[in-house]
């Protein structure tokens, strides 16, 4: 007797089926089988949704030869596997599916499309095959049956119905399709059974690996039962040691607590500590010698005495100091930073000259990406001395500080004493990172914890709440970050020596990529043997039209991003091996793409109302378009572009000098009541502030109301009072350095900001002409086009503008 089994459309059997392919890995899919599978490969993901879609719900289901390799090609897939159905599909929520396959068929590969596309598809034959029924295959599947009986007996896994339904199949095609899902065997032994496309010889491997599954339950079981009595022996060994030792203890002879005693009492006598420390950690041994071990006391005194001799209470790390070598040390691992590597090398001589100095507490403030966290490892390796990171971002019990009280359950020293124990010295570089990022809540304030952490007067008898003792932290030299002093309490910043750090130049930046980043991302990118050249113009564009940021931590990965590229041409292309590859100016764009910023630059002529003034923002300085435009109006003045409260009241302050001298500029004292004044600064979606703004308003309002333009070669910083005065303005530098990028030829500074050009690149300062002013008169004068005072402050004698409303006559010429 036998049937002809394979699909539910035979008819199909002859001719090739073209169906989406799905690779498995580490899993073999087989006829009549059931699985659930979850599925998050993209390719399998659309391979699905299309035999969904378009092929009736049927897939080819192959597995991969290598489970590892996560886009296999045609070599690397298994020529059987099985047409599936699928079931169920259901969408999980981290962007997985998860399917339930039914197998129909085997079938063999004949050509697979679309591996590299979007979906794989595979033309397949289906494999017949004839399942007979004799009397050797009937006696085979009896002794099978028998065998999964057993193996269901010592596998209590398997479901009680699976069991039944594999006992009446009958015939050894269908009987080994059935049970191979069950068995726990490599996918590699099941495939084989897959491609075995004769009934019987089939069913006799089937039966060979159910054998095997049973002999290797029965040694998972002896050798349980062999571990379960040798612990039922360890722990009987356990109880007699236990009970051994208390009948040593009732008659006086408990050697072995008196030997760990004495080894404590030993290290004591051996570690160099505080006289007080030490009388300490000998009451708390005697105690431990009076209370049973068996005792929670017992183990809470033991922890505490092991925290007393673990730390490195005298312990110093001192090495010859060389400031000449400490000086080489900062200036190769960072680029500029003047100010804090100056700091750190006078430190360094005090401390070469005097025996004991207390160390500093330095917080260094600027925004990310400066190099903050990293200068504290060079000053760590300058000084050489170890380097402790305590990150307080988030904190906000004060406990991390300074500890728990040993009557807590599980209490600990709080993370400074933490740290020491860990580095085992007592004068580190200590780094506070994020100490601005603090929080307070109910279980107190963390940074009125470091109040006495940090106080130069006080950190020599730190209080932890574990030690109850005092631990001396004035040789430490204490690094904190931050990026803002906003946010840290005035009585913390009062124990802080400040060095802001405002952020880098483009001329820095570029230094800092050319020497530094590239090579770094070079190696890290596996392009250390090849010849790559970045020109300093790539780098400037890089910097300029596709980062905007105060240090150069976005910097380091589009410069990444240009390596990945480039290996990934190195291995696409062999022929680039060996060759030198340049990435230039002109090319650069072709490895990042569209540039993500966009800098304001001078406007191309003179126009009225519209002035170029110069702000500083976080990540750098840019230059900043103030338009005004007049409307017959009531005397309303609006004020857009998202400006802060200062920039707000720096326009109003304008308008009111302005009005205060309307006679001399040839304006009706109430010019201000038949005119709307809109006063707009672009790219409102930027917000900006900041006290330097009001000279750019008062001249950008000027222009409007006497129709002269302002000279687009001109920019301009700094604040002005109701009298006309213009007071200094902080980033100075930042702001010229925008001016440059923006071709900007002219600057008009405060002249209080004089001093403040030294700080100023002399390449920059070579292609600007600077002029410092001390009134607003001095700037209009120089910013409006074809004026001076003799022609701007005339009273009405000259200037008509072409709103003639607007002033007392109208007998002025308009300037050419």
């Amino acid at each position: 007797m036998s049937t002809l089994y394979t699909s539910s459309r035979p008819e199909e059997s002859d001719s090739p089926l073209h169906l989406p392919l799905m690779s498995l890995r580490e899993v073999v899919m087989f006829p009549r089988a059931i699985i659930p599978l979850f599925v998050g490969r993209k390719s399998s993901i659309r391979a699905i949704e299309t035999a969904i879609e378009e092929h009736g719900k049927e897939i080819f289901l192959v597995a991969q030869r290598d489970a590892n390799i996560e886009t296999p090609q045609t070599g690397d897939l298994y020529d059987v596997g099985t047409v599936s159905k699928i079931l169920q599909m259901l969408k999980l929520p981290d962007g997985t599916i998860k399917v339930l396959f039914e197998g129909l068929y085997r079938a063999r590969v004949s050509d697979i499309t679309g591996l590299d596309s979007a979906v794989p598809m595979a033309d397949v034959a289906v494999l017949p095959e004839v399942d007979t029924q004799t009397a050797e295959s009937e006696a085979l599947v009896r002794v099978t049956q028998d065998a999964l009986k057993e193996y269901a007996r010592i596998n209590q896994k398997m479901a009680k119905e699976s069991i039944l339904a594999i006992s009446s199949l009958h015939y050894p095609g269908r009987l080994a399709d059935s049970i191979m899902p069950h068995l726990r065997l490599d996918f590699q032994k099941k495939q084989t059974v897959l491609e075995e496309l004769h009934p019987v010889e089939r069913l006799e491997k089937v039966y060979a690996f159910l054998q095997e599954e049973i002999e290797v339950y029965d040694l998972e079981r002896k050798i349980k039962s062999r571990v379960k009595k040798q612990m039922e022996r360890n722990q009987k060994e356990y109880y007699l040691g236990e009970q051994l030792k208390a009948i040593h203890k009732e008659m006086g002879h408990d050697h072995d607590l008196q030997s760990e005693f004495q080894e404590l009492e030993e290290t004591l006598d051996a570690m160099d500590m505080p006289q007080e420390a030490r009388e300490r950690a000998r009451e708390e041994i005697g105690k431990l010698r009076r209370i049973p071990p068996s005792s929670a006391e017992h183990g809470v005194i033991r922890n505490y005495v092991d925290w007393i001799l673990s730390l490195p209470w005298n312990r110093i790390r001192e090495g010859e100091i060389d400031i000449h070598a400490a000086q080489k040390i900062l200036d190769e691992d960072h680029y500029g930073l003047k100010k804090p590597k100056e700091r750190i090398l006078e430190y360094l001589a005090v401390q070469a000259l005097v025996d004991k100095v207390k160390g500093p507490i330095l917080c260094l403030v600027g925004p990310p990406g400066v190099g903050k966290t990293s200068l504290s490892k060079s000053i760590a390796r300058a000084m050489g001395r170890e380097f402790v990171r305590l990150s307080l971002g988030g904190v906000r019990d004060e406990a991390e500080i300074r500890g728990h009280r040993r009557t807590y359950v599980g209490a600990l020293p709080g993370k400074i004493i933490q740290s020491l124990k860990r580095v085992s010295s007592s004068n580190p570089v200590f780094c506070l990172d994020e100490v601005d990022k603090m929080s307070t809540d109910f279980r107190g304030d963390p940074s009125a914890a470091l109040l006495e952490v940090l106080d130069p007067e006080q950190n020599y008898a730190f209080s932890d709440h574990y030690l109850d003792l005092d631990y001396d932290l004035s040789r430490i030299f204490f690094i904190t970050t931050a990026n803002s002093l906003a946010s840290i309490p005035e009585p913390l910043q009062d124990r802080m020596e400040i060095i802001e750090i405002p952020g880098y130049l483009e001329t820095e930046k570029t230094c800092i990529a050319m020497d530094f980043l590239l090579a770094k991302q070079l190696e890290a990118n596996g392009l250390a043997n090849v010849s790559v050249n970045m020109s300093k113009g790539a780098v400037q564009e890089i910097i300029r039209r596709y980062t905007r940021e105060a240090g150069v931590r976005n910097l380091e990965r589009e410069i990444a991003s240009v390596c990945r590229k480039i290996a990934r041409r190195i291995v696409e292309d062999k022929s680039l091996e060996g060759k030198s590859i340049a990435v230039t100016k002109t090319n650069v764009r072709s490895y990042l793409g569209v540039p993500k910023v966009r800098h304001e630059v001078g406007e191309d002529k003179p126009l009225v109302g519209v002035c170029t003034g110069l702000a500083w923002t976080r990540v750098g300085g840019e230059l900043l378009l103030v338009e005004v435009a007049l409307m017959p109006g009531s005397g309303k003045i609006e004020i857009t572009g998202k400006l802060g409260d200062v920039m707000q009241e720096s326009a109003r302050a304008a308008l009111s000098y302005i009005r205060s001298r309307g006679e001399m500029f040839g304006l009706r004292s109430d010019f201000y009541k038949e005119v709307d004044i809109h006063v707009h600064v672009p790219e409102g979606a930027t917000p900006k502030d900041g006290p330097s703004a009001g000279v750019t308003l008062a001249t950008s309002l000027i222009s409007a109301l006497l129709h002269i333009p302002v000279r687009n070669d001109v920019a301009m910083t700094g604040e002005i009072t109701l009298r006309g005065r213009v007071l200094p303005i902080g980033g100075l530098r930042e702001k010229l350095l925008a001016a440059h990028r923006g071709g900007i030829k002219n600057v008009i500074i405060p002249a209080d900001n004089e001093a403040d050009l030294k700080e100023v690149p002399e390449a920059i300062l070579k292609d600007i002409e600077i002029t410092c002013v001390d009134h607003l008169d001095d700037v209009l004068c120089r910013a409006l086009v074809n004026t001076s005072a003799e022609t701007l402050f005339c009273g009405k004698e000259h200037i008509v503008p072409l709103a003639s409303t607007l002033f007392q006559d109208d007998t002025r010429v308009q300037p050419q």
